[in-house]
């Protein structure tokens, strides 16, 4: 009997004893997302591809808005600022993909699952971060561009009171280079290589498209191949971007629906394969 009592005070005196307070250095996911910028941001390959991005899109919506009276009026304005998305969006894609494919090669992808072991934590922190620093590159790019061909347009430049002919497409542009990012990011996880996460992104963003539309040649039974053609990223974006188009919701939805089924199945094989 007298052996228990300092048994039961020492078991007293742990209950009253305070509970340390949390650490305020817990991995919140908004930690998780600084740290998935820091990483990007610090990239030289991200500002070479940002910058390609950007020179590319400024000197092609230039020569379009000099060219643009060559063109027989089948130009509307605000087409100089988006059109130059069918080359900058492979530069997009190749960013999302090495935006993940870099840490596989070096191996510090297992220092972040470490540090974060919720996998789909880190996916979604790279694809915010990735999204966005995309659509702000092309946003600004936009921004310049449209300051740069003011002046070669004249009386003939965008129209901002009809949003059909200037915000709509603009804004599924910004939306649409964000898309081409994830897809490369999606690919990027799925394979983990990155000369095959670029090969597989060019494939799907250029060379597919390329490829589908050769069988109009083939005649009416293969028509539905060239069908599909409009269910790709690019042809979802040119959907989306048109001024005044009648399938400009379809292109979004089109055009959303690549990345979240490649950021599901990098999501899969996330959880079911090691780093």
């Amino acid at each position: 009997m007298t052996a228990a009592a300092p048994v039961d005070a020492t078991v007293d005196a742990a209950a009253q004893r305070p509970a340390r307070p949390a650490s305020p250095y817990r991995l919140s996911f908004g930690r998780v997302v600084r740290s998935e910028w820091i990483k990007l941001l610090t990239l030289r390959s991200t500002w070479w591809s940002l910058g390609v991005t950007v020179a590319l899109s400024l000197a092609i919506s230039l020569m379009m808005a000099s060219a643009s009276r060559d063109f027989g009026g089948g130009l509307t304005p605000v087409m100089t600022i988006v059109m130059p998305m069918q080359f900058t969006m492979l530069v997009a894609g190749i960013l999302g993909a090495i935006a993940v494919t870099g840490e596989y090669s070096t191996g510090m992808i297992r220092s972040t699952f470490t540090a974060e072991p919720r996998r789909g934590a880190v996916l979604g922190a790279k694809a915010i971060v990735v999204a966005v620093v995309m659509a702000l590159a092309t946003a600004l790019t936009y921004l310049v561009a449209i300051l740069l061909t003011a002046p070669i347009l004249g009386g003939a430049g965008i129209d901002w009171s009809d949003a059909a002919q200037s915000w709509v497409p603009l804004g599924a542009g910004v939306f649409a280079m964000a898309m081409f990012a994830l897809i490369g990011l999606g690919f990027g996880f799925i394979i983990r290589n990155g000369a095959g996460a670029i090969a597989a992104t060019v494939g799907v963003l250029f060379v597919l498209p390329i490829v589908l539309n050769m069988f109009v040649f083939a005649g009416e039974s293969w028509q539905w191949i060239v069908d599909l053609g409009q269910y790709l990223p690019m042809a979802a974006a040119q959907m989306a971007t048109t001024p005044a188009g009648d399938d400009v919701l379809r292109g979004i939805l089109t055009l959303a629906a690549w990345p979240a089924a490649l950021l599901l199945g990098a999501w899969a094989a996330l959880r079911t394969r090691d780093a």
